[in-house]
């Protein structure tokens, strides 16, 4: 094991901020995961989990038995960790740009279009090699223009060449679920299982460029441009949300912990003894059949339902009552679903967000994420 200090904020009288990664077993020698922690710097639930995976690892290691490569990041985000107002974490945005932490990562595919045209044949192993060569070269040459964007760069030069991706979140208050490409379900839906997720959410292309898709999108976007050519998607790359912010306990930790060891073994990368895979709590839904819900009016939040329920269209999963006028109403889904992921807030202005809901039949389209 090795760890590695990467400047992100460097400059003469302004204060210094490095990011940190560890790195276990050896590049080369099979699968190369990268598991990231955090990148929203106040998702905690996600840095404890790094922090018992990171004890594990180092102990594998030490015995030899991490048969690929693995790259830990615990804690994503030092420049949102960085950030606090009045007392309260702010993680989720870059003060400086007002950007997300997780959007705008450079999707190398564009570029990739050009300079591989005429390079790849029917040898598919030969074909993932050149990609990921180009794709290396492709983030080693992005000219980040703030801190925010050279630390994006510096995750994701990590992160492009990765057998698979684990960037691991958690939400304001939900259900443990999880977001990826649609082309990965087969090789994800084993994670879900171990992890117990209640809703795996799935799309070609989400949106705004989130560090999961930037490293697997590449790869699905080559092979519909380059149709006669072998391009299988040859990075499993998942957004994993763990429940809510307040959900921080050793128990759940060692569970997700155990979980991903789990994971890795069966994928082959981890010489530990394997698990039978428990029977799914869910299989993948569109992310486009999800459907987020806003406050009518301002007032008090009061939930009816309890995340993990089932509700039907039209029933009432929570009221919004204005203590001034008395005026009572009613939030309900247009369309049935699970009820996976709420606000943690119990006040709330006109059009803010309440929670979400994720049917079985698409009918939403653009930008599928929140901001």
């Amino acid at each position: 094991m090795h760890s590695t200090k990467h400047p992100i904020a460097i400059e003469d009288s302004v204060a210094t901020l490095n990011l940190t990664s560890f790195h276990y077993g050896a590049p080369g020698r099979g699968k190369k995961v990268y598991i990231q922690a955090a990148i929203h710097a106040d998702e905690v639930p996600a840095m404890l989990v790094a922090h018992l995976l990171r004890g594990q690892l180092e102990k594998l290691d030490a015995e030899g038995r991490i048969k690929g490569e693995v790259i830990l990041v615990p804690a994503a985000n030092p420049l949102g960790l960085s950030q606090v107002m009045h007392g309260a974490p702010f993680g989720r945005y870059d003060l400086s740009t007002g950007l997300n932490f997780n959007r705008s990562y450079r999707h190398v595919a564009t570029a990739l279009k050009t300079a591989l045209a005429g390079r790849l044949g029917v040898d598919a192993a030969a074909n993932v090699a050149l990609i990921r060569e180009f794709a290396r070269s492709e983030v080693a040459a992005w000219e980040p223009a703030d801190n925010a964007a050279t630390l994006k760069k510096i995750l994701l030069g990590m992160a492009i060449d990765a057998d698979i991706v684990l960037d691991l979140h958690c939400d304001n208050e939900a259900v443990l679920h999880m977001y990826t490409g649609t082309p990965l379900v087969d090789v994800i839906q084993p994670l879900a299982d171990l992890m117990g997720a209640r809703v795996l959410l799935v799309a070609k292309e989400s949106g705004g460029e989130a560090f999961d898709e930037a490293c697997s999108r590449v790869w699905w976007d080559l092979a519909d441009h380059f149709i006669d050519a072998a391009i299988p998607p040859a990075c499993a790359a998942v957004t994993v949300e763990l429940r809510g912010e307040n959900d921080v306990n050793y128990d759940y930790a060692q569970q997700d912990a155990d979980a991903i060891l789990q994971y890795l073994a069966h994928q082959g990368v981890l010489d530990i003894p394997t698990t039978a895979l428990p029977a799914a709590h869910c299989g993948p839904t569109p992310l486009d059949a999800v459907e987020p819900l806003a406050a009518p009016h301002a007032g008090v939040l009061v939930f009816r339902k309890r995340l993990g329920d089932q509700v039907a269209a039209g029933e009432p999963i929570a009221d919004i009552v204005n203590p001034v006028s008395g005026q009572v109403t009613p939030v309900a889904a247009s369309r049935p679903g699970l009820l996976f992921a709420s606000t943690a807030h119990r006040h709330l202005l006109r059009g803010m967000h309440v929670c979400k809901v994720a049917g079985t039949d698409s009918f939403r389209s653009g930008n599928l994420l929140s901001s």
